[in-house]
């Protein structure tokens, strides 16, 4: 009787524990990692100047009355037209554009001779300068304030009255005093409502929006998700005005299809700033269904016999299986030998980025099965059957990250995304965060960390 006592084995009844998550593999694809692109732009003084007189050409003023408002005021009946003579200079200086404008004027005036007036035509040159601060409000219209810095004669006005010249560049002079106010107070307005900023920036926040495919083995896409614009002021370099752009937002790669975003109809406003920082965070993920870790498991334990207290006991393992409990990995092992059944152990994952795998750290047996080995299988619970499993369960994914580490950094060597735009950077550091447990699979995350610009070409 002993000895058919010692013949039979103890059949375990565990309880399982309840599977539950509190993330989703869809939660954890849009986990966000916050960081800054770094757009360094630099406009040559020339583009402005060509962008300008591209715009500005031939007639520019006329005004066809000669007894108006303006002339009724001065008591000199005037009437002119005024063309662009040249090319319109721009120079930069103390933060604030200097503009020299070449203009070739026809003017008929109203001329008291011996108590009658003569109306005579006459054409003159002259240069007017201005000198504008330029700034971007919030809401991205482009706000100058426009100020008149003086003229030049570059040949008088005259009118010819029986065959002599009467200079009237004092009468043509006072004129333009008084309308220089009005001159840059239209300018001012003019710019405001025909520059447009918003719609190259929207094309460009639209660009940097779209999924990016990075690896078509892993069918990885970098996605972005800018949230938020900044500026420093403007800053003039010799010929070269210079500011930086900082796109803030978030970065991530997400695998599978490829995710459908659509344009965004309208920008956030625009934040100036002293400085823009130009590191740059993307958050990698590998994935391993619990399918896949639980044959890697299989393939490494299952067949194999331990032995306890001197060969008095032995468990066989013969079936592994795997689920997740909020932030603990269950690892549900089937056991035969000394004892028959099964038992549920829990751990925490995390990766190990030197054996680039998913690992466990703290595995220890579920509080149910320990209470039911504790009344008939105690020898099990004082060996080291949970530091061999520790020890030796292990997930590989380091080839898929270091992949998609290799794929991101070809992508962000003089990759031009759009005509004019660049990107250029690279990875300085690769940070473990965090391995996330989903309904479907083991999410492990790492940190990109790096510089990333962006240089945009052409005004």
């Amino acid at each position: 009787m002993l000895v058919s006592c010692q013949l039979t084995t103890n059949k375990l009844t565990t309880k399982a524990p309840k599977e539950a998550y509190t993330t989703t593999e869809m939660e954890v694809r849009n986990e966000r990692f916050l960081s800054t692109v770094h757009v360094p732009v630099s406009i040559a003084l020339s583009d402005v100047e060509r962008q300008i007189n591209a715009q500005v050409n031939g007639l520019i003023y006329e005004d066809n009355s000669l007894e108006d408002n303006n002339d009724k005021r001065e008591g000199t009946p005037f009437m002119a037209k005024v063309w662009k003579r040249g090319t319109i200079i721009v120079n930069a200086e103390d933060s604030l554009f200097h503009f020299t404008v070449p203009l070739k004027i026809w003017a008929k005036a109203g001329v008291s001779v011996l108590g009658f007036t003569q109306y005579k035509e006459t054409e003159f040159d002259i240069d007017l300068q201005f000198k504008t601060k330029f700034d971007l409000d919030h809401d991205w219209s482009v706000h100058t304030q426009t100020q008149a810095d003086g003229y030049g004669w570059v040949r008088k006005p005259t009118v010819s009255i029986v065959g002599i010249n009467i200079p009237i560049t004092n009468i043509v002079g006072r004129i333009i005093d008084k309308n220089l106010g009005t001159i840059t107070k239209t300018l001012d307005q003019q710019i405001r409502r025909n520059v447009n900023l918003r719609t190259p920036v929207l094309k460009l926040w639209n660009i940097l929006r779209e999924p990016y495919l990075i690896s078509e083995k892993y069918r990885t896409y970098l996605q972005a998700v800018p949230k938020r614009v900044l500026i420093t002021p403007l800053r003039f370099e010799g010929r070269t005005i210079r500011a930086t752009i900082g796109i803030e937002g978030y970065t991530l790669t997400t695998t599978g299809a490829k995710p459908d975003i659509r344009p965004a109809v309208s920008l956030p406003d625009l934040t100036v700033v002293s400085q823009v920082r130009d590191d740059f965070q993307i958050g990698l993920l590998s994935e391993a269904s619990y399918q896949e870790a639980a044959k890697l498991a299989a393939e490494e334990f299952v067949g194999k016999t331990y032995r306890f207290n001197n060969d008095r006991y032995n468990v066989t393992i013969t079936s592994m299986d795997m689920f997740g409990q909020n932030e603990s990995l269950i690892i549900k092992a089937g056991l035969k030998g000394t004892i028959n059944g099964d038992i549920y152990l829990r751990g925490r994952p995390y990766y190990d980025p030197k054996e680039q795998t998913i690992s466990l750290k703290d595995l220890k047996y579920d509080l149910d099965t320990r209470n039911v080995l504790q009344r008939s299988a105690s020898w099990l619970l004082q060996g080291t059957f949970t530091k061999t499993l520790e020890k030796n369960l292990t997930i590989p994914v380091g080839s898929q990250l270091v992949d998609l580490q290799k794929r991101l950094q070809e992508q962000l060597k003089n990759n031009q995304v759009a005509k004019g735009i660049t990107i250029n950077g690279r990875i300085d550091q690769i940070q473990p965060d965090q391995v996330y447990l989903t309904p479907t699979a083991l999410l492990a995350v790492v940190n990109a960390r790096g510089r990333v610009d962006v240089k945009v070409e052409g005004l």
